[in-house]
């Protein structure tokens, strides 16, 4: 019988030892990395998304979802009123179209409620008592992570129900509220104490009379903008905010008339106007003084709003008001890019008019407080670990400059957790470096089939005209398992074996599942094939050390 030949390397170069094999050849050799995915780098609130959706591909709903809890305690409530930058980010929309992520996470945090699935972590118990200022989204995702972290919250809302913004700013028809209840009642099943109608007015005592070893505000921007426009005889003017929680506290609604005008252009604007159309208003016209592409709703909120009979005026400014009649005068682009006036009017008629010109935060309760520094805008100054400069008094959320969103503030709660923890520890938190950024030019698409993504479906226009279902549908389990399943792993391995199968030289060792693979360098001749043909781009070729 013969000797088995020699690896194919070694054949070609006889001068090789059998100790190096075919390493001197090479000028590069491949390295396993794991790049980050360009949906996680745009999560706001720092979700692993890519991992969660791994989790779900493989139909382990419960591993997906508890994937998810590690990052963000409002997975259902998020899947439904977050703008999803990371479906922007995704390069699978360079391939056909971004993965769904929103409604894959809205699926897992629905199938966690019917299920009744509680988070799971372990803590040891800190002896450290954390008060929360506000029950919106920040504080509550702070509470959730101070909690997770072994340390014993309170939370504090001056309301009479939890949920802040996404209660009193977020309509019935976009967050069903037994969703928003359930996923605050999870929080409070943790251990967290919810004290409702409890205005914090004095910082200072609750850091020495109540024995609170560190404090975070994060009270949501609750005060309307007001402006001045001339009335002779003005009718009904309502602002936005007092209109929508005025709503949510079960009043009796407001009598608004035939005509509503809402005067603004960002998503409470639009919301206003459609909750205005159910409440009966034949006309719901919106007036802003820029253009559509200018305005700070997302446009899939205006295309929305015009679905269902809302007129939105753009380049229109009020000018005056004579009791229903609205004189608004035209504008114009300049070079810049602002509004000028263009000294030509015309003419509204309305029976309300309700302001949707942006928030505020009331922020006098912080004024008294020694190191506190508050901004003309009203928003608190924080250092990079979202303290004050008051010691053990942390700030997120809308009290602090960023953009003002369900997500952010939730990634506001976890950033800000993190670093209470770490202070009340007596040591700093540092976030860990990103990993270089998978690119879609890093990817080898042809590897994967065109798979269009499966739709939402909508509530019919007839019954979202006068009432408040929720329009968006959730997706089935076939369908959020497909959609699942469009990820394309951008950046780290799901050992597809590809790299295993073209390896000319068996350099490639399998290490078994879940342990994805290695090299042997000693018959690695540095060719690259491995790395040119991983379709999700985790191979990188590297200089050899000399």
């Amino acid at each position: 019988m013969k000797d088995a030949p020699l690896p194919f390397a070694i054949t070609l170069d006889p001068g090789s030892s059998l100790q190096n094999h075919t390493g001197s050849w090479r000028t590069e050799r491949p390295v396993y990395v794991d790049r980050l995915p360009p949906c996680n780098n745009a999560c706001p609130a720092g979700e692993n998304i890519q991992k969660w959706l791994f989790e779900a591909e493989g139909g382990d709903y419960a591993a997906a979802w508890q994937v998810l809890m590690e990052d963000n305690p409002l997975p259902s409530v998020m899947g439904r009123v977050c703008y999803h930058s990371c479906e922007t980010a995704c390069n699978r929309a360079q391939l056909d179209e971004a993965v769904s992520i929103h409604a894959v996470e809205r699926f897992l945090g629905d199938y966690a409620i019917r299920e009744g699935l509680v988070p799971a972590f372990e803590a040891e118990p800190s002896g450290k008592r954390v008060l929360v200022v506000g029950a919106g989204p920040s504080g509550l995702s702070a509470a959730y992570h101070l909690t997770r972290l072994g340390h014993s919250v309170t939370i504090r809302e001056a309301g009479p129900m939890a949920g802040g913004m996404m209660r009193f700013g977020i309509p019935k028809y976009r967050l069903p509220r037994d969703v928003l209840d359930a996923e605050i009642a999870r929080i409070v099943a943790m251990g967290v104490t919810l004290e409702l109608d409890n205005k914090v007015e004095d910082i200072e005592a609750a850091f020495a009379k109540d024995g609170f070893d560190a404090i975070f505000v994060a009270v949501g921007a609750h005060l309307a903008r007001r402006t001045e426009i001339p009335a002779h005889a003005a009718g009904r003017i309502l602002d936005a905010v007092s209109f929508l929680r005025d709503m949510e506290l079960g009043a009796e609604p407001p009598q608004l008339g035939r005509r509503v005008i809402v005067y603004g252009g960002g998503n409470t604007a639009m919301d206003v106007a459609r909750t205005a159309r159910r409440l009966g208003a034949e006309e719901a016209m919106i007036v802003y003084r820029r253009t559509r592409e200018q305005m700070p709703a997302h446009d899939f909120e205006a295309r929305e709003a015009e679905d269902e009979g809302v007129m939105i005026h753009w380049l229109r400014t009020i000018k005056a008001i004579d009791e229903t009649t609205f004189t608004v005068e035209k504008m114009r682009i300049d070079e810049e890019g602002r509004p000028q006036p263009t000294g030509e009017f015309e003419t509204l008629e309305a029976d309300t008019l309700v302001l949707a010109l942006g928030q505020d935060v009331d922020t006098s309760f912080l004024e008294r407080v020694p190191g506190v520094t508050i901004a003309k805008d009203g928003v608190v100054a924080v250092d990079g670990q979202m303290m004050t400069g008051r010691a053990g008094l942390f700030a997120g959320g809308d009290m602090v400059p960023s953009e003002r969103t369900v997500t952010v503030g939730v990634g506001h709660g976890k950033k800000a957790a993190r670093n209470i923890d770490a202070w009340l520890r007596g040591d700093r938190y540092e976030k860990p470096p990103k990993p270089e950024l998978a690119s879609f030019r890093n990817l080898n698409t042809w590897y994967y089939d065109d798979a269009p993504p499966r739709m939402q479906g909508q509530l019919d226009l007839l019954r979202r005209q006068t009432g408040f279902e929720e329009v968006e549908k959730g997706l089935t389990e076939a369908n959020a398992l497909f959609e699942a399943r469009r990820c394309l792993s951008c950046g780290n391995c799901f050992e597809c074996d590809n790299c295993y199968g073209v390896c000319p030289d068996n350099a490639v060792i399998k290490l078994g599942p879940g342990r994805r693979f290695r090299i042997d360098l000693d018959y690695c001749k540095g060719c690259g094939i491995c790395a040119a043909e991983c379709p999700c781009g985790a191979i990188k070729m590297v200089p050899e050390m000399p």
